[in-house]
């Protein structure tokens, strides 16, 4: 069996580069070719809607250089003749002026594509809501209650930033995030929660990790429902997370506190909540 790439079954376009795919028995390659100036977290990020690169890549250099970055904040630099193994939750990137050429061993399907609806991958969920705000707004008035709210936005909208969370909705005074990493997820709402104390008001924000679907650019799933079940029962000030996150997230140097079973609207059974603290 011959195949060439010249007659490739697929290609995959994006913003600065595209990748050929053909297969070979059970074996799907993929040449990838990305301009110079290409990142991965610039260019793809939007469309895909992770915050980092959550395919496992084995590729050959051929031409070019390029950079990886992993979720840990390790950095390697590959170039011609270089194999690189790449683990899930990087970003990448084309070093200098001329094309970067791979050749992908491993990763190559579904890669640079957005989910499709009703494909179903792991997340950790943050949800976020100002308590008091009808009141807080009756307070202030209308004028004073815009300025808080845009300084809040921005606020919140720059620490996901500093924390690697993607935006993927919002919830009247609240704002719905993803991560990669549950431990980013909660030390963002840490943060979240003291830089809206600064501010003079008070969030109650919930993180939960599980698996999600997408359908026409919204986040669904039972995970979403309980995420917003556990920010609900936290109190002013307070981050709740579930079992899930406080397993998945030990040894990241962030103190739980057990506090009790919950039953939440519309599940079965109680749920154990922590709360998140600072170490």
């Amino acid at each position: 069996m011959i195949r060439n790439f010249a007659d490739a079954s697929e290609r995959v376009a994006f913003d600065g580069g595209f990748v050929d795919l053909v297969t070979a028995t059970s074996v799907a390659l993929g040449r990838e070719v990305l301009e110079p100036g290409w990142r991965w977290s610039t260019h793809m990020r939007p469309s895909v809607g992770t915050e980092r690169c959550e395919f496992h890549h084995v590729t050959l250099v051929l031409e070019g250089r390029i950079g990886y970055e992993s979720r840990d904040g390790d950095l390697a630099e590959a170039g011609p003749g270089d194999v690189a193994d790449v683990a899930p939750g990087h970003d990448s990137w084309v070093i200098g002026d001329v094309p970067a050429v791979l050749i992908m061993v491993q990763g190559a399907l579904g890669w640079a594509k957005p989910p499709e609806p009703g494909d179903r991958f792991l997340t950790t969920l943050l949800f976020t809501d100002i308590v008091g705000s009808t009141e807080t707004a009756e307070r202030l008035g209308d004028r004073a209650w815009t300025q808080l709210l845009q300084s809040h936005d921005g606020a919140v909208r720059g620490l996901l930033e500093r924390f690697r969370g993607r935006v993927a909705g919002t919830t009247g005074d609240g704002i719905v995030a993803t991560f990669d990493a549950p431990a980013q997820a909660v030390r963002c709402a840490l943060a979240i929660a003291s830089a809206s104390s600064g501010l003079g008001v008070q969030d109650r924000i919930g993180v939960h990790t599980g698996e999600v679907e997408m359908a026409h650019h919204e986040l669904r799933g039972v995970a979403v429902h309980l995420a917003a079940r556990i920010m609900a029962a936290a109190g002013p000030g307070e981050v709740f997370v579930s079992a899930t996150v406080t397993e998945l997230a030990s040894g990241a140097g962030i103190d739980f506190e057990d506090r009790g079973s919950y039953e939440l609207k519309g599940f079965a059974g109680a749920r154990e909540l922590f709360q998140a603290r600072g170490s």
